[in-house]
């Protein structure tokens, strides 16, 4: 039997595509991927597209099983009622299950002037429009990089090795996740390049104009290119379809990633926000929860018990040029402890990062089921005590509040671009 049961997943990065490929292990299943571009964005590669030494897409005949259906297209709504969702070229499609991968973009600056003069980069079409503007940009003017995490080093290191002036504006500290014992390892390849690193309560950027940058000190840095790497957003179709979503935008799931609207309706990746308490926006996390989603359909219509989540390991790797970069390790809490690896071997383990993550993808696309991160053992208690005490919290507010109820999401089933 085939197509007796209809799959459709919004979204096809690294979450999407997993979780596309995954569901293909039943014959009885059809799965439709909606992505409003024709290829896989590398998103961990944007900044190299802006460096110029990468396109970051990848076609999707190299990463996707050939049983996906492809939609090009973009969803504008939800309809959980009705069990289809509305695209934007018109019509609709039905389904059975619908796996929420919308991924992440640039979060709205806030800052006078960003919007209008700052580059964000987040997305493929933003890294095209900066490597333009770059192009179109002497050699010599001033790049300011605002936003010291992952993206803003490898951006302001990748401009700085093909001999841009960069100033990299960090508005606290760099590399916040980074352990003290990282943050002065990157510091120092920084400093090799020539990039200038502005740190510190006053390295706050208050505003914004065509070729400056002026700081919460008063300070006015000269840029003739800014680029915005602060913060990102996920897209509001959940919160515009009526679904349940956190303070972010993300949508509001149990630990199996099932809507707590909705158990036909499920998430993964950065838009999913599993019991209110979402893990850390990384392609390491995207890729897991991309195959749990799968795997809680597969349970449900095998008449299982769908399995929770739990994240066993952790850690975070950064480029910076393409010679060096840092693989920061971590604990199982995902906070950086004092190991890690630089230099040259971190720049390669970066680099076998980057071509893994397409081999999984790959790998799943031609065996359904062989993915098996998302199972590794050690992270379910970890977890289990990350719930427990973000419901203790909860009880706490509550009860300071006089009374009033704080809704927690319980963990386990609850009936009913790209991340």
């Amino acid at each position: 039997m085939t197509g007796n049961t209809q799959v459709v997943v919004i979204g096809g990065g690294y979450a999407g595509v997993m979780a596309a490929n995954r569901l293909t292990r039943r014959d009885d299943v059809s799965v439709t991927l909606v992505n409003p571009r024709p290829d896989l964005v590398h998103r961990v590669r944007l900044h190299q597209l802006v460096g110029g030494s990468d396109d970051a897409v990848v076609p999707y005949r190299d990463v996707l099983s050939e049983r996906v259906r492809r939609v090009v297209d973009t969803v504008t709504r939800i309809e959980a009622a009705g069990r289809s969702v509305t695209l934007a070229a018109g019509g609709t499609l039905a389904y059975d299950y619908l796996i929420y991968a919308v991924g992440s973009g640039s979060a709205e600056p806030g800052v006078p002037g960003a919007a209008e003069f700052a580059h964000p980069l987040a997305t493929l079409e933003e890294a095209r429009r900066l490597r333009a503007t770059l192009d179109a940009t002497p050699a010599t003017a001033p790049v300011t990089v605002i936003g010291a995490g992952p993206t803003g080093i490898e951006t302001a290191a990748e401009l700085a090795e093909t001999g841009r002036r960069v100033t990299l504006v960090c508005g606290g500290v760099l590399g916040p996740y980074l352990h003290t014992r990282g943050r002065r390892s990157v510091a120092e390849r920084l400093a090799e390049l020539g990039v200038a690193v502005i740190d510190g309560s006053d390295a706050k950027v208050t505003a914004v104009s065509r070729d400056t940058v002026r700081l919460a000190d008063g300070r006015e840095l000269p840029s003739g290119v800014t680029v915005w790497t602060a913060g990102f957003g996920v897209p509001d179709l959940a919160a515009r379809s009526g679904l349940s979503t956190d303070a972010v935008g993300r949508l509001l799931t149990d630990e199996t990633l099932t809507s707590v609207d909705d158990e036909r309706v499920l998430a993964a990746g950065d838009s999913a926000a599993p019991s209110d308490q979402p893990l850390r926006m990384s392609c390491l996390n995207a890729t897991p929860l991309g195959a749990r989603a799968a795997d809680t359909v597969l349970s449900r219509l095998a008449g299982r018990q769908p399995e929770t989540i739990h994240q066993g390991f952790y850690a975070q790797c950064v480029s910076l040029g393409r010679s060096a970069g840092i693989y920061q390790f971590a604990s199982r809490s995902d906070v950086a402890v004092r190991m890690h690896i630089d230099g040259g071997m971190g720049a390669r383990i970066k680099e076998m990062v980057c071509t893994g993550i397409l081999g999984h993808l790959s790998k799943e696309a031609r065996k359904p089921g062989a993915f098996r991160l998302h199972r590794a053992p050690g992270g379910a208690a970890r977890r289990r005590r990350l719930l427990g005490t973000h419901r203790a919290g909860a009880s706490a507010s509550a009860g300071r509040a006089g009374g009033v109820t704080v809704r927690t999401v319980r963990a386990g089933r609850r009936g009913g671009d790209d991340g």
